[in-house]
């Protein structure tokens, strides 16, 4: 094992928007960085993210390539590729990063930026699709998807029918399925209204070509032909650094850094829910400002 004698100003877990532009940040703020990453970032499978001005269309690692590419302009970042296995803190109040690779890194302050993943419904190869005719989100996808023959997957009746609701906004053509969850009868009564059919039996397999949703086959033999749609995953943090390091965890599973000196969440993984670029990217701006703040005045 191979212990990196510098010291770090801070660390960095993660190199998706939030995590590359708190480095950013503190890059231009002159302080040394180390930012961590090894391929996992949640939207890896997407073909194309939207919403980001500037960047409307652009692909993630496109997107990712960028921003690595800008900063090495400034010296004192340093980019590892490797995968962070452990993060302790020593008893000098360093923070030790052990990597996959054999390599022990330390630090003043840490930023978990590592985001969060993916649980999908139980649906035979929903994979294939999910990224491709299949998404999470309507703001990010929806137009790309405009007024086609739609389905919803969503398990939970409060997420089926608020995805309804909202994606009629780009799809009058909606089939909302639970897949096999019971949903509440004022519920299927009030999307009807709408021309939106409910079908709670489970749903036996999807059909297409190379990730492209062409029809819904249900365990009844039912089938529905559909183009694309959404899919409502539950979320996870891939990572127990947060309980490693010490920080409470509530019940909703946002992470509380303030319980913890010297150890900030940027992005998805602060509060434990799905962001966009644009969003993720504002709060690691923010978070880098934060810490160049810290460093600052406890410097000074």
């Amino acid at each position: 094992m191979t212990i990196v004698k510098e010291v770090f100003d801070c660390i960095i877990l993660g190199a998706g928007p939030a995590g590359l532009s708190a480095s950013l940040v503190l890059g231009r703020s002159r302080r040394t960085i180390a930012l961590f990453d090894n391929g996992t970032n949640r939207n890896r499978v997407t073909q194309e993210s939207h919403g980001f001005i500037t960047r409307d269309g652009i692909k993630p690692v496109e997107f990712k390539n960028i921003a690595l590419e800008e900063l090495k302009m400034y010296p004192s970042v340093h980019f590892f590729k490797e995968t962070v296995k452990q993060v302790t803190k020593t008893t000098d109040s360093l923070f030790q990063i052990q990597t996959s690779e054999g390599q022990d890194y330390l630090s003043e302050r840490i930023i978990l930026a590592t985001g969060i993943q993916e649980k999908h419904p139980q649906v035979p190869e929903i994979s294939r699709y999910y990224g491709k005719s299949l998404f999470s989100c309507p703001y990010c996808d929806g137009w790309e998807l405009r007024d086609q023959p739609l389905i919803i997957i969503a398990e939970h009746e409060a997420t089926a029918y608020h995805m309804a609701k909202l994606i009629y906004n780009w799809s009058e053509n909606l089939l909302v399925a639970t897949n096999g969850h019971k949903i509440s009868q004022h519920i299927v009564n009030d999307l009807k209204q709408k021309s939106i059919e409910v079908i709670t039996e489970p749903i036996k397999r999807l059909h297409g070509k190379n990730g492209v949703l062409e029809k819904v086959i249900f365990h009844s033999g039912n089938e529905f032909k559909r183009e694309g749609g959404f899919v409502a995953p539950s979320f996870y943090r891939p990572n127990r650094f947060a309980e490693q390091l010490g920080c409470e965890i509530q019940e909703d599973g946002k992470i509380v850094t303030s319980s913890q000196k010297n150890i900030y969440a940027a992005g998805e993984i602060a509060q434990s829910v799905p962001s966009s670029l644009m969003i993720a990217a504002a709060e690691g701006y923010k978070i880098g400002a934060t810490v160049n703040a810290d460093i600052t005045f406890e410097r000074f």
